[in-house]
């Protein structure tokens, strides 16, 4: 995933530097909290707000995506 682009596709690219530098991946950026995002350097409430609501999506994504790939392998689909 593409942090830089997602950031600045939420209009949010003063970031992209501090979630470079905390080494904020896909892998992490799904599991950050509140707190983190503070500890990144995002003093706003109004961003903080913005980020938690668009992880909230990526990670129902994820989660859907996964779902999926349990019915393709329990009916042996290989989807």
């Amino acid at each position: 995933m593409d942090i830089e682009g997602w950031l600045r596709g939420l209009g949010l690219q003063q970031y992209v530097t501090a979630f470079r530098e905390n080494n904020v991946e896909a892998e992490v950026l799904v599991r950050l909290t509140a707190e983190d995002i503070k500890d990144i350097g995002v003093s706003s409430v109004g961003h903080r707000r913005k980020l938690l609501e668009a992880i909230a999506e990526l990670q129902t994504a994820e989660s859907s995506y996964a779902r999926f790939r349990k019915v393709c392998a329990a009916a042996d689909q290989g989807c």
